[in-house]
């Protein structure tokens, strides 16, 4: 096999949730471009609605299902449906977060606190579980989870968040030894900023984003495409050696330890 075929994606059932927009739809948009069917997922139906038409004018093949992930009974049906339509899945990005305060960790409520774990930890966690069962029926898969620079090195305002987004790395390094005789490899990817609305207090900062900029050896923050070609890498098998992985992609910021 031609190593550019081990990146192809043919024949391969992919989930994207939190999809309808930026890194996800972007991550989505690659992974159909492999050549995996993709199931857009997010909160809201038109949205993902949306954006599988707009694959699906461009020859990709797409279906939308909308889910909220901190909804048990909504992840459970997204897999139910996911199998229902193409037979199985393959591959899962965890890519759906939220982030809804700005401030000291311990003035934070806890309803906002509850809503954050429920969406960055147990969803996660919960589509996994559903889908897991499914992928060894059919001889393996990937499993993609999208922390955060902010689970290695907190960011200032968003304790809450960076505590998730560090369980979510941990929990994947678990899985990934529970999973790995199944032939399931589980990875996680942690973008530093990007420009997405759920980093807009970071980057809208202007003290914080000169920092950055200072301090990032590309010397800009993210775009959604960049994470694509790095999704479609861990989802095939010219990863297939590879397990329990924590990819960094920040523009270098963190490389100054």
């Amino acid at each position: 096999m031609a190593i550019t075929d081990t990146f192809k994606l043919d024949g391969k059932i992919a989930i994207i949730t939190g999809a309808s927009k930026g890194i996800g739809e972007a991550m989505a948009r690659g992974l159909a471009e492999a050549g995996a069917s993709v199931v857009v997922s997010s909160r809201k139906q038109q949205a993902v609605d949306e954006v599988a038409a707009a694959f699906r004018k461009d020859g990709l093949e797409a279906t939308a299902i909308a889910c909220h992930v901190g909804d048990p009974a909504q992840i459970e049906t997204l897999v139910a449906e996911t199998c229902a339509k193409y037979g199985g899945v393959d591959i899962i990005v965890n890519n759906a977060a939220i982030n809804p305060v700005y401030g000291k960790m311990l003035e934070t409520e806890l309803s906002a606190f509850d809503k954050i774990v429920a969406v960055n930890l147990k969803g996660p966690f919960l589509l996994a579980h559903h889908a897991a069962p499914v992928m060894k029926q059919r001889g393996g898969g990937s499993i993609i989870n999208i922390s955060s620079t902010a689970g290695l090195r907190p960011w200032p305002g968003i304790g809450v968040y960076s505590m998730s987004k560090a369980a979510l790395i941990s929990m994947s390094k678990t899985l990934a030894q529970e999973l790995g005789s199944d032939g399931i490899r589980v990875h996680t990817i942690c973008p530093g900023l990007f420009k997405t609305k759920l980093a807009e207090a970071l980057w809208s900062d202007d003290k914080l984003m000169n920092y950055i900029l200072r301090e990032t050896p590309l010397q800009r923050i993210g775009a959604p495409e960049d994470l694509a070609g790095l999704v479609v890498f861990l989802a095939s098998e010219a990863s297939r050696h590879l397990t329990g992985g924590t990819y960094v992609a920040d523009g270098g910021l963190l490389s100054w330890g």
